[in-house]
């Protein structure tokens, strides 16, 4: 069980997907934190989170995906299988951490935090499946939370990112 507990999310430590460090810190805009998985029916949803960062990324959002194999195993593969299907698949440029657990005594302390922010319906707490996603405000508290369908360019969506941004 991680023991951390942090006020901005920034500040938690993660890894890229290729076990090689990575800081949020470093990313001075807003952030799109999503759990994904590549063999999962929402996988499509890559698309539209691409689109929202060649859109929203020169203005400072980046979209950062989160690989997580707790939902019926449809996240199985390795680091490169995983960069090699978002790379081909979808084109992903933004930035993937590595595979964690969002649920669960295991859970990443990034997954701790945002957690605990509740949904439009006021329900914090697990991740209810793949795609989930939160809005991370520049200064690294958590604005907003989406269930996982909730297509990444639906207007809820579209207008906290512009309100994030300014």
């Amino acid at each position: 069980m991680w023991d951390v507990s942090h006020s901005n999310i920034k500040d938690i430590p993660v890894r890229a997907l290729d076990g090689g460090d990575f800081s949020l810190a470093d990313l001075t805009g807003p952030l799109l934190v999503v759990n994904v998985a590549s063999k999962c029916g929402l996988t499509p949803q890559y698309s539209g989170l691409e689109q929202l960062q060649k859109t929203y990324g020169p203005r400072g959002l980046t979209v950062v995906g989160v690989p997580c194999n707790q939902f019926m195993g449809q996240e199985p593969g390795t680091a490169d299988e995983i960069a090699t299907f978002c790379s081909t698949t979808y084109g992903v440029t933004f930035p993937m951490l590595e595979k964690a657990d969002v649920n669960g005594d295991h859970r990443h302390p990034l997954y701790v935090e945002l957690t605990k922010k509740a949904d439009a319906n006021g329900e914090a707490g697990d991740i209810q499946w793949n795609f989930e996603k939160f809005l991370v405000a520049a200064d690294g508290a958590v604005a907003e939370r989406f269930r996982p369908r909730t297509e990444p360019d639906a207007p809820e969506v579209v207008s906290a990112i512009e309100a994030a941004l300014g």
